[in-house]
């Protein structure tokens, strides 16, 4: 490897390149053990940009391996994946050394070889045109395969964005580019030559066209990528009307799988020819491709030992491979900055997707085959609304529901900031949907020739995808709010104000809550289904569009923008029945369960409701009614009237809430809430609970793992009293107000909260802050740290019932989860909540004054953990005191069932006490929705 071959050398250097096309040619040799990687390299480049170059910026990837804190490490992070943060050395990807020479074979110092980004600086300026040639010798430790796909593993080596190359995207070399692992092109319009010397018995494949065993040469528009295995893989070739390309995998298929994709390869080639114009005549597909791109949805679902298929495995290979060729074939036609472009070609490949969809799958359900499941003879999810949501309405369905929550990104946004959810929601989704849309008012022959022509005149160069919204909007004006729309998070919401017969004609009033002239698309339905379809076009600065239609037409309903074919805001008022008792109204359905909510009706949903509520009214038996499905809405009720076992008595709660989501705001969501409950603390004592509540939680980049917000409530409580409380002057009614801020940083490793929040009543007021501190220092292995501090700032209380936890906390506000609110003994009483001072030892006593507390906790060894409590309290006309607590926690199921084993405290030697049993405590957590929210950590 340290010779090259003075014939290659000369060989390459008489090599004509047209048009000031970048070159690269390379030899490497991979170790027998796959782990190092010996480069030489030579690269020929051209300055692209109108200025003078004094530095070239070459691309060091492997770097982004190579230790912790960089971009990629930190963005699988966010993804909830720390094993490259918690990787050995020798899996670690690094650059072991590098030399580089210029023309005149002289030495290019460089300050470090470990960033990302090297700047070479030149010894002479390169000119705008001008080329100038590099040589450069390096050795490399490849990653291991499974942080991101490519790397080196005992079955392959995948090798991409490893070699060192210039940065195509920034032709004026001045600006950092990191390697997040999104699959972004770097090298496009450059003449490639490549050749391997790889250990015995292993085969090498790749995007470039093999000129003979082990090397590679041509004209690429992408990066390099090769496959390194001990096995050859299958390739299916075909013929689309004269015209050859060869589909290279990157993995086995199954003979079932080949025979299926030998008959849906040629169709979906012809199919995306004819709507984008060409096709490449290779195409290598990667087992992480595949995994990326595959149709989402439509896999089987399984459950304990059943499996339940929502599609046949002929259907499934047709609809991922379909959406996998479609991305291909773009990457290979279209040269596009995915930071700051990626909605152009995810957008067009959802559009191929819908065009596919609408062909051949036109009146297939979102949920296959799976509503025809039987059940002890009965299909069960027939009653469901999800079973007659058609496939095609996905695309809207994700915007819907991402949207819904303000957890939606503009489209324009740049991908590094994309959530995972909202890189198909938005970037795909959306984008293919407005593109849809668009093609379907001007009519999908005129929108394919502008995409055929506007690939085919930006072949070699760079695209900038305003010009093609241009071309949209000089075809047809009505695609003219494109450009804006893409450029911001958009809340339109078209809405059906009335319909009135007057005469022979129905008028329709059609409002639109943006200036922007977007049109819609009206459908009227007969009784007999019959169904007609117009178009309507809009006016900027015009709210209120009139349509008049011949009553003649016997219309019974009217529908905007059926199938989420828009992405809106709202679609709950595009439906109106212009005849019957339910005219200009919506109707109202009742369902039992949790559904995909149908926007044609106001949808109640009951559903019967068994949870064990405490010792004292036991199971509380009722049921639930509700509008939330499983999208969100803005104005939400829930009423739960329910029957206590333990007291034989009704109780139940209710609550509504209506939140303000400003799409562009430092709010993401203003609520305001009524709600009240009634239920037992004690044997034979209930308690009455109304709340006023108001929140806001300020905007977060969907990315982080930051959330912070205000809370303001006010509380009115009346509380039975017994004979013994009442004659001790307890409180029966107190009201309670409360404000306070919130701060949390769910990342992994470093973990962290912060709350401060002030309550008070006629007899008090008191000022609470609590901070909290997680750290994984190794997998599974977790430190943790809470202070807390709490201090009166007036206390004319009557007894203790509003004063400071120690080992116990105060429920006076019925808060806390506690299965024996008034318990003073037995296993109820043990139950520990990590709240006040978060002692877990039984210490006396309650806080008058003031407190502050830490609270520490270590893994040692799987699930068992070390925990230390120390604090200084003080109570009114009484010195502080120091108290202290230590002992071994089991974690079963980690922040939900806990059990906690004092050992030495401010008591003593606390095993050696004869009550030592009653001594121990455990957490306890019976709310479901926790731990799914627990899991779903990091997909957004």
């Amino acid at each position: 490897m340290k010779k090259i071959s003075i014939c290659l050398i000369l060989f390459w250097g008489v090599v004509q390149v047209s048009a000031q096309k970048d070159s690269i040619y390379i030899e490497a040799k991979l170790s027998s053990d796959k782990k190092n990687l010996e480069v030489n390299q030579e690269i020929v480049y051209y300055n692209h940009s109108e200025k003078d170059l004094h530095t070239i910026k070459l691309l060091n990837w492997v770097s982004a391996y190579n230790k912790r804190g960089t971009s990629l490490v930190y963005r699988k992070l966010e993804d909830r994946n720390n094993d490259l943060h918690f990787a050995k050395p020798n899996q670690l990807g690094r650059l072991f050394e590098l030399n580089i020479k210029n023309s005149d074979n002289e030495i290019i110092p460089i300050s470090t070889i470990s960033d990302e980004n090297l700047f070479i600086p030149l010894k002479q300026v390169l000119k705008p045109g001008e080329r100038v040639t590099l040589q450069l010798q390096y050795r490399m430790q490849l990653p291991d395969k499974k942080f991101t796909g490519y790397g080196t593993s005992p079955q392959n080596t995948v090798l991409k964005y490893f070699f060192i190359v210039p940065d195509h995207f920034d032709p004026d070399n001045i600006s950092k580019r990191n390697y997040h692992d999104i699959e972004e092109p770097v090298s496009f319009n450059t003449s490639w030559s490549v050749n391997f010397d790889i250990p015995a018995d292993t085969f090498v494949e790749g995007n470039l066209s093999q000129i003979q065993m082990n090397s590679f040469k041509g004209d690429l528009d992408t990066d390099p990528e090769f496959l390194i295995s001990t096995n050859v893989y299958p390739s299916i070739k075909t013929n689309i009307e004269g015209f050859d390309t060869e589909i290279k995998f990157g993995y086995n298929l199954k003979p079932e799988e080949k025979q299926n994709l030998e008959f849906y390869l040629p169709l979906h080639l012809k199919f995306i020819k004819e709507k984008i114009g060409s096709l490449p005549k290779s195409i290598f597909i990667s087992d992480k491709f595949r995994a990326k791109e595959d149709f989402f949805g439509n896999n089987d679902i399984t459950f304990w030992k059943f499996r339940f298929p929502l599609f046949t495995d002929a259907e499934k290979t047709d609809l991922d491979y379909f959406g996998i060729i479609a991305k291909k074939v773009l990457d290979e036609n279209i040269i596009a900055d995915k930071q700051k472009s990626h909605w152009f070609k995810n957008g067009l490949k959802s559009y191929l997707e819908i065009q596919y969809l609408k062909k051949f799958y036109t009146d297939t359900q979102l949920l296959g085959t799976l509503p025809e499941a039987k059940i002890f003879g009965i299909k069960p999810l027939k009653i469901f609304h999800a079973s007659k949501v058609k496939l095609l309405d996905r695309y809207g369905l994700a915007y819907q529901y991402i949207m819904l929550q303000n957890l939606d990104q503009k489209i324009e946004e740049e991908f590094p900031v994309l959530s995972n959810f909202n890189d198909m929601a938005i970037s795909s989704f959306e984008t293919g949907s407005l593109f849809n849309y668009s093609a379907d008012k001007i009519g999908y022959e005129n929108f394919n020739d502008i995409v055929k022509k506007y690939i085919a005149e930006n072949s070699g160069k760079k695209i900038n995808p305003e010009e093609f919204l241009t071309a949209l909007s000089e075809k047809n004006k009505s695609t003219s709010y494109l450009s804006n729309f893409f450029k911001q998070k958009n809340r339109v919401d078209f809405k059906l104000k009335h319909i009135r017969k007057d005469n022979d004609s129905l008028q329709i009033r059609i409002a639109k809550n943006t200036d922007a002239a977007i049109p819609v698309k009206l459908e009227t339905e007969t009784k007999e289904g019959e169904k007609k379809e117009y178009w309507i076009d809009t006016e900027e600065n015009q709210h209120i569009t009139n349509v008049s239609l011949p009553s003649s037409d016997n219309i019974y309903k009217i529908t905007l923008n059926n199938g989420y074919i828009f992405p809106e805001s709202n679609y709950r008022d595009n439906f109106l029945y212009a005849k019957g008792f339910f005219s200009n109204t919506k109707k109202i359905k009742l369902k039992l369960i949790k559904d995909i909510p149908n926007p044609e009706y106001n949808e109640i949903y009951i559903s019967p409701r068994v949870r064990f509520n405490n010792t004292y009214d036991k199971f509380l038996l009722g049921v639930n009614l509700k509008n939330q499905s499983f999208f969100d809405q803005k104005f939400l009720y829930s009423v739960t009237p329910t029957y206590s076992t333990g007291t034989g008595k009704l109780t139940g709660s209710g609550a509504i809430a209506y939140s303000f989501l400003p799409a562009e705001s430092i709010i993401r969501s203003l609520t305001f809430g009524v709600s009240g409950a009634y239920f037992h603390y004690d044997y034979g004592l209930a308690y009455r609970k109304g709340t006023l509540s108001s929140s806001i939680n300020f905007r977060k980049n969907p990315r982080s793992t930051v959330s912070r917000g205000i809370g303001l409530s006010y509380n009115y409580f009346e509380r039975d009293l017994s004979p013994l409380m009442a004659a001790n002057n307890d409180y029966s009614k107190y009201n309670l107000w409360s404000i306070g801020y919130g701060y949390s940083d769910s990342q992994m490793i470093h973990e962290k909260s912060f709350s401060l929040s002030t309550q008070g009543m006629e007899d008090f007021n008191k000022i609470t802050a609590e901070g909290f501190y997680r750290w994984e220092f190794a997998p599974k292995q977790k430190l943790s740290l809470r202070l807390f501090a709490g201090y009166f700032l007036r206390n004319d209380t009557r007894n203790d019932l509003f004063n400071y936890g120690i080992s116990r906390v105060s429920n006076y506000s019925f808060s806390y989860t506690l299965l024996g609110e008034s318990a003073n003994s037995g296993l109820l009483s043990q139950q520990f909540i990590l709240a006040d001072g978060g002692f877990k030892s039984f210490l006396p006593g309650t806080v008058n004054q003031w407190i502050t507390s830490a609270n520490v906790d270590s893994s040692i060894w799987k699930i068992f953990h070390v925990y230390a409590d120390a604090g200084i309290y003080k109570n009114k006309d009484l010195p502080a005191k120091f108290i202290w607590d230590s002992g071994i926690k089991v974690r079963i199921i980690p922040d939900f069932l806990e059990i906690y084993f004092p050992i030495q405290s401010s008591l003593g030697f606390e095993p050696a006490f004869k009550d030592y049993a009653k001594r121990i405590r455990y957490t306890l957590v019976l709310n479901l929705g926790s731990i799914i929210n627990a899991a779903r950590r990091g997909w957004y």
